[in-house]
């Protein structure tokens, strides 16, 4: 069965990445090339840290045992907050529950660091179901204006839609050059006046993968891009920064760690648990 998959997939290969790009690709590819600016960052001297956050869940019997964390982590290893929660319930919103903590840990790390790195997407949290935490949100990253969201993957169309853009943004700007940069800024007001996102595609050195980033508001410019690029650069490896992958490491929850909490619960013992273990 899969091998007839593949060999589809073979023949009608050209066809497949024809759709993909779309009849007006040329013309997009153009417009993404005069968006982007050549720019090498140089190595600055500064302190980082990166905030992230995970969760993860088991159910038996209809009650759900979850456990929460968040983290900000220095890049030099440094762990500056660690926050955790776990509990016993049902339909908890883990998910909020998780963004809550990261917050709270970017308050408490802002006035320790030069720049905060966020993992993920400001847009998230300015979505209806994070939408009671923006007022904290918008009261920390304005406290000294050093907190920036970053994403290794975007699935945003924003920028070139009007053109009939079938793929991400970040596709047709991994499609114009393999060379340092960054394009242009990107505003959103969607949210209101006090929630502006701006956003810029960011390349660090040659031919690493292509970031995003996302700023609070609409008073930045290239000189604000170039600068962080700058303060990322000498602690980022492979294109993305090793304080965010330190953050993510040392937060994850995995399905062992929660068997554990499962057993020192006591939890193994009670009927039905073997669902839980596997």
């Amino acid at each position: 069965m899969l091998n007839t998959v593949y060999k589809d997939a073979i023949i009608n290969r050209d066809k497949m990445l024809s759709i993909l790009k779309g009849p007006k690709f040329e013309q997009i590819i153009q417009k993404a090339r005069e968006n982007w600016v050549e720019f090498t960052p140089v190595k600055e001297e500064v302190v980082t840290a990166g905030i992230d956050s995970s969760f993860n869940n088991t159910k038996f019997q209809g009650i759900e045992l979850w456990a929460t964390t968040a983290v900000s982590i220095k890049a030099d290893g440094e762990v500056l907050v660690d926050l955790h929660e776990s509990g016993l319930g049902s339909d908890t919103d883990l998910s909020r529950i998780a963004s809550k903590m990261e917050i709270d840990a970017c308050e408490k790390t802002v006035d320790q660091v030069d720049l905060v790195l966020m993992d993920g997407s400001l847009h998230s949290q300015f979505m209806t179901r994070q939408s009671a935490l923006d007022a904290q949100v918008v009261r920390t990253m304005k406290k000294r204006d050093n907190v920036i969201f970053i994403a290794k993957t975007s699935n945003t169309k924003k920028q070139f839609e009007k053109l009939g853009s079938l793929a991400g943004d970040i596709f047709y700007y991994n499609h114009v050059t393999n060379n340092p940069g960054f394009s242009k800024l990107f505003v959103e007001k969607k949210y209101g006046s006090d929630k502006v996102i701006s956003s810029t595609f960011v390349r660090l050195s040659d031919s690493t993968p292509i970031i995003k980033l996302e700023f609070l508001g609409e008073q930045h410019g290239e000189g604000d891009i170039k600068s962080v690029m700058n303060k990322l650069y000498k602690t980022s490896i492979g294109g993305y920064p090793y304080a965010l992958k330190l953050a993510h490491n040392n937060c994850k929850i995995s399905d062992k760690e929660l068997a554990k909490m499962v057993s020192l619960l006591g939890l193994s013992n009670e009927i039905g648990s073997r669902e839980v273990l596997g």
